[in-house]
């Protein structure tokens, strides 16, 4: 019988997943600096939020790979990722930049559906769908453009990209509902679900 080798608290994925924790208010501070639409702070604070989603692509695919993957990673990371983009979309909301509704819808979906994930997780462990992670890419796209201080005639772009990341948003959620209603009324097994 081998012994399974622990893993160090202290690894890569997990510097990476605190380093986003700790570029939130610091994308924030640019954010809100003058009158919150200054340029050059918008510029910023883009490049700090994009890093930190570079750190959200990174983290889990190290920790997989090398096998690093801890209960911290595993807890801390979702809260990662869901603190930097719902941080973003309520500080452009209070700018008066993103639609208020549109950060409700997707924080609420985001918070339940986090929640849910961690009651269901002594029961399936549910990796990620495809469908989950284009939603968070073009959450993060669409976010990542609201906050770059573009030309007015870009706007229908980066609406556009606001309205796929709702719609996905809202699909992937439901979708999990369903495949979490089947785990929890034994109806059957779920592989993928939505991140």
């Amino acid at each position: 019988m081998t012994q399974q080798r622990a893993v160090p608290l202290l690894n890569l994925p997990n510097v990476l997943t605190v380093t986003r924790l700790l570029l939130v208010p610091l994308c924030l501070l640019f954010l809100f600096q003058g009158d919150g639409h200054d340029a050059g702070w918008r510029w910023l604070s883009f490049l700090v939020f994009a890093v930190a989603a570079i750190t959200d692509r990174y983290d889990g695919h190290i920790a997989r790979k090398r096998g690093l993957v801890t209960t911290f990673g595993k807890v801390a990371d979702p809260i990662a990722d869901k603190a930097l983009t719902g941080s973003a979309l309520i500080a452009l909301s209070i700018l008066g930049d993103v639609p208020t509704w549109v950060t409700v819808v997707i924080l609420v979906r985001e918070i339940g559906i986090t929640i849910l994930r961690f009651a269901l997780l002594r029961r399936h462990v549910i990796p990620a769908s495809n469908g989950g992670k284009l939603k968070t890419l073009i959450q993060i796209f669409a976010i990542g453009l609201y906050l770059m201080p573009l030309p007015d005639f870009l706007d229908w772009f980066r609406i556009g990209m606001l309205a796929a990341a709702v719609i996905l948003t809202v699909v992937t959620g439901i979708d999990y509902l369903i495949k979490a209603a089947r785990i929890l009324g034994g109806a059957g097994r779920s592989t993928t679900t939505p991140a």
